[in-house]
């Protein structure tokens, strides 16, 4: 059974910082698609950065200079350290990974006070 699992989402003070991660079983995270999401209340689920299976990474314009997606390819799993966190990073953040189908995580709430 597939499952990926995310951790370490935590309410902070702006200009804090976090690092989630992204935890598999069932799959290899290694040489595949793997994204950071997030959802924010009355808002769209937008993506904030990925990282391809060649190692390959993007980002949104608004976590450049902040985030760093990264693979752990022996702990099978995905981080994103959050440095400079603002209150608009405030939402819920899921992983998806990409391995022939399409798989989510449950999500961790990060919660970042002015």
């Amino acid at each position: 059974q597939v499952q990926l699992v995310e951790s370490g989402g935590d309410l902070v003070q702006a200009g804090g910082s976090l690092r989630l991660s992204c935890a598999a079983s069932g799959i290899s995270l290694w040489g595949n698609f793997v994204a950071w999401y997030r959802q924010a209340p009355g808002k769209q689920r937008e993506l904030v950065s990925a990282i391809t299976g060649g190692g390959t990474t993007n980002y949104a314009d608004s976590v450049k200079g902040r985030f760093t997606i990264s693979r752990d390819t022996a702990a099978n799993t995905v981080y994103l350290q959050m440095n400079n966190l603002k209150p608009e990073d405030t939402a819920v953040y899921y992983c998806k990974a990409r391995v022939v189908y399409e798989y989510w995580g449950q999500g961790t709430q990060v919660t970042v006070s002015a």
